[in-house]
């Protein structure tokens, strides 16, 4: 259980519309490959610190089922999708009314930053809700199988797939890599709304019912 559950968190992470735009337009800026560095960096660290602090707190071992420890997980995953499912909602009225989209001023400015606020961008933009849903999850790890070790660290890299798969894009393919990342940001930017409403609403009714089926 635990194994699917990452694997679809960790997919939900990295496919976050909002922070793929801010990263797509740090890769593009002068400096880009470097600032991207960052942000992949801190959103890496920001996801080990809370797997980590997970596992001290378990101490490795998954609690019985229908204790606190087990309850109180199910219950973080179930506010978490009740509150994706509210979110999603409220992105789709947002589309249905006709709006003027338009570019927030802290990206028209991210090629201006440096390393150093590239990481911390990462660390704001972060789906900490999903992050939370992913720490739920880890409650279930049990270290003493060697298979779980593997489990925890490609839910890590999965969460950060997208950005890392970009970077190296740019990396060892820097002119193709500046056409077809500034189409997809342009795509991304179109249609952020309704990847925001698929992704959320999909995301929250699925955890919502893992969730429900287990406090059951």
């Amino acid at each position: 259980m635990m194994v699917l559950e990452l694997v679809v968190i960790g997919l939900g992470i990295t496919l976050e519309p909002f922070p793929l735009v801010a990263f797509l337009l740090l890769l593009s800026a002068e400096r880009g490959v470097r600032n991207g560095l960052a942000f992949i960096l801190a959103w890496l660290a920001g996801l080990v610190v809370v797997v980590a602090a997970v596992l001290l707190l378990t101490g490795g071992h998954p609690p019985a089922g229908k204790t606190s420890p087990s309850t109180s997980a199910e219950v973080v995953k179930l506010v978490v999708g009740v509150g994706l499912i509210a979110y999603g909602q409220r992105k789709w009225r947002r589309i249905k009314v006709p709006h003027e989209i338009k570019t927030p001023k802290w990206q028209a400015r991210l090629d201006q930053v440096n390393s150093w606020s590239a990481a911390g961008i990462a660390v704001l933009l972060q789906p900490w809700g999903l992050v939370a849903a992913g720490a739920a999850a880890v409650v279930q790890a049990n270290l003493s199988d060697a298979a779980t070790w593997f489990v925890l660290c490609a839910f890590c890299i999965l969460a950060v797939s997208s950005q890392l798969s970009m970077e190296l894009y740019t990396v060892f393919a820097p002119g193709a890599a500046e056409v077809r990342l500034e189409r997809l940001r342009r795509w991304i930017t179109d249609h952020e709304d309704a990847a925001i409403v698929v992704l959320s609403l999909l995301l929250g009714f699925w955890l919502v019912g893992r969730s429900l089926s287990q406090l059951a």
